[in-house]
């Protein structure tokens, strides 16, 4: 019996011991610059990372940890928000500007440190700072640590395909020009595919993203929304694609000729290879436009898939077919999307829903007007629960919650939106929704349409939510509890809510810190559609707060 024991002790010993070997430090340096890029007939200068559009992709596995050293190198101030991460116990790594940090000055750098623990899948990272998302973003590749395996097929070859947005002009001076005026920015110009607009658009034959394929085999395609304010839907001609994640969340598979996806999200679809030598087909994407009254870019990108043979690259193909996408306006295409996805339910760090709710939320989302001193006219907001939020400028939220600095934000966000008339006109805060450790919050999340309906993607830092409940029209408990799926939601960290609807989603305080919610279309967030929740130290170490790194930037 000894003997058994002494072997056991040391088959877990080892197993301890390899578990923590398997672990790596993945180290990058993000040399922030501006280049002057050649698209759409002109040149313009843009701010990118180490020198490429989309940026470098980070791969590593789960359990990892990751060390980033950015580089400040151009004109602009910068933070890196690493979308979808946890951060457990790093919330000083999540980068939102003057949320969790001040931003790194030009000439300046930062280190961010972090650990990838209990997530897999495709997440990105972007600059949270200003327009400058538009151009400064990539990919996060998170694989199952040695010995762990998909809970579906292994892929031939996995293949980052990351949608964007093209202004020929200066996006800085784009949003400045927006927040002083209130009127949203112009529309952009193009979207990409990889940073490459395709042949639908001026001086852009040569400009589109090639993917070579070999029949028979599977692909992984890890897709990103990295537009600044569109929703896409986006499909491939002559395939279908079996959605297996959403948001770096293991899904049931989920058989689709359209994907849909919001700014901020990521979907993993596998493409079965199953079309003849030589044939070749386009993949497409263009807007999913909510607000029909609103105007918006009405262009598609496109890429191409040419099936090869194992030796040959070569494309000799003449003809390629497009795909039929659904209309700009097409609302149930992308609801059914939406709502059709559901949790891997066993699958690798699967989370049940919790089934205790300690907080009940209802916040109304959308857009207002706020008054202007000496304007003619009133100029637009964004608001959740009438909080028009409103960056700090002296200090961050979160070293104020740390170093208890009052004056910096105020404790006072609502749980339910105001009732007296006037609605319209918004109120500028910076507003927090304090929660104690462990708290489990049922947040209802309503377009409230007085200027507008749209499809607000909304996106939560440091944790992922379930998504337990959406439709149209206004939430009614009494009828809409029923429709509660508390066995598989999705579980992630954006969501679109429907267009002049609703979403019911349930997330547990577990993480403390100041963690910000916000609209994920870009025009919105300058314009005040956030607000931040401070989760309150919990009763040990391991739940509470750690100080500041040293070298953390300052205002």
């Amino acid at each position: 019996m000894e003997g058994v024991k002494v072997s056991l002790a040391c088959a877990f010993l080892i197993f301890a011991v390899s578990s923590i070997a398997s672990a790596a430090i993945v180290e990058h340096t993000f040399n922030v610059q501006n280049l002057t890029m050649s698209r759409l007939c002109k040149r313009q200068v843009i701010t990118v990372v180490n020198g490429s559009l989309p940026g470098p992709t980070v791969r590593v596995k789960e359990g990892d940890s990751l060390v980033i050293h950015v580089i400040n190198n151009s004109p602009h101030n910068i933070t890196i928000h690493w979308h979808g991460i946890f951060h457990r116990l790093t919330v000083w790594a999540d980068g939102p500007s003057m949320i969790t940090q001040c931003p790194i000055q030009p000439g300046h750098r930062y280190a961010y440190r972090f650990n990838i623990t209990g997530q897999e899948g495709t997440l990105w990272w972007h600059a949270h700072s200003s327009f400058l998302r538009a151009t400064v973003y990539g990919a996060i590749i998170i694989r199952p640590k040695p010995g762990h395996s998909y809970p579906f097929p292994k892929p031939h070859k996995e293949v980052p395909i990351i949608f964007g947005e093209w202004w020929n002009t200066d996006v800085v001076a784009l949003e400045e020009a927006a927040i002083a005026t209130g009127i949203p920015p112009n529309n952009s110009d193009a979207y990409t595919i990889n940073g490459l607009p395709g042949n639908l658009y001026p001086c852009s034959k040569d400009r589109m993203f090639n993917l070579d394929v070999v029949k028979g085999k599977l692909y992984l395609l890890r897709i990103i929304n990295a537009a600044m304010n569109m929703q896409l839907f986006f499909k491939i001609a002559n395939h279908k694609l079996t959605v297996v994640a959403a948001d770096a969340v293991y899904t049931k598979p989920y058989l689709t000729d359209v994907i849909v996806i919001a700014p901020g999200q990521t979907v993993d679809a596998l493409l079965h290879a199953d079309q003849s030598i030589g044939s070749s087909y386009y993949m497409a994407a263009h807007p999913y436009a909510s607000a029909p009254s609103v105007p918006f870019p009405n262009t598609t990108t496109r890429g191409v898939i040419h099936y090869i043979s194992g030796a040959s690259k070569t494309h000799k193909t003449k003809r390629v077919l497009m795909p039929k996408l659904p209309s700009f306006f097409d609302t149930p295409t992308a609801h059914r999307f939406y709502s059709n996805l559901t949790s891997l339910v066993h699958g690798p760090h699967w989370v049940p829903v919790p089934r205790h709710v300690d907080e009940e939320m209802l916040v109304t989302i959308g857009l207002g007007l706020e008054a202007c001193a000496g304007c003619p006219n009133s100029k637009f907001a964004a608001s959740m629960n009438n909080h028009s939020f409103v960056l700090p400028k002296k200090l961050s939220i979160l070293e104020a919650v740390f170093h208890g600095v009052e004056g910096i934000f105020t404790p006072d966000f609502p749980n339910q939106p105001p009732t007296s008339p006037g609605l319209l006109f918004v109120h500028k805060s910076t507003s927090a929704k304090v929660l104690k450790f462990n708290t489990t919050v049922d947040l209802v999340l309503q377009n409230h349409a007085l200027l507008a309906a749209e499809s607000h993607p909304m996106h939560l830092h440091g944790f992922n939510f379930h998504v337990l409940a959406q439709g149209f029209g206004n939430y009614d408990p009494t009828r809409d509890r029923s429709k509660y799926n508390l066995v598989n939601p999705q579980f992630r960290n954006t969501l679109a809510v429907p267009v002049g609807g609703w979403a019911v989603i349930r997330f547990r305080a577990d993480n403390p810190g100041a963690w910000i919610m916000h609209c994920h279309i870009d025009v919105h967030l300058p314009f005040g559609l956030g607000m931040v929740f401070v989760v309150e130290n919990g009763p040990t170490k391991s739940t509470s707060l750690p100080p500041p790194p040293p070298d953390l930037p300052r205002c």
